[in-house]
């Protein structure tokens, strides 16, 4: 069976770091690409961020230059770096993978002073 789970959520101050990781489990991680989305209270979900098997990265320009994807096959872990916060990252972020449709419960990541 297929499982994604995310962990690292919370509460952070504008300007502030968060490192979220997803565990992923029931299919070959190293062979497929990952992904981090997001959505915020009241709004679509949004594609945040991937990471190809090969290591390559795509950034939505939201987070270009702030945000930093990466993955450790060893861990079957994905991870997203995220820095410089603001209070417009305030979601429940979610990691995916291309080998089917299946979303987990995702992590609240909440930018407040």
């Amino acid at each position: 069976q297929v499982q994604l789970v995310e962990s690292g959520g919370g509460l952070v101050q504008p300007g502030g770091s968060l490192r979220l990781s997803c565990a992923g489990s029931g299919f070959i991680f190293s062979t497929f690409s990952m992904g981090w989305y997001r959505q915020a209270p009241g709004k679509q979900r949004e594609l945040v961020a991937t990471v190809t098997s090969a290591g390559s990265t795509n950034y939505a320009n939201s987070v270009k230059g702030r945000f930093s994807i990466s993955r450790d096959n060893a861990k079957n872990t994905v991870y997203l770096q995220m820095n410089s916060l603001s209070p417009e990252d305030t979601a429940v972020y979610y990691c995916h993978t291309r080998y089917t449709d299946y979303w987990g419960k995702g992590t609240l990541v909440t930018v407040s002073s």
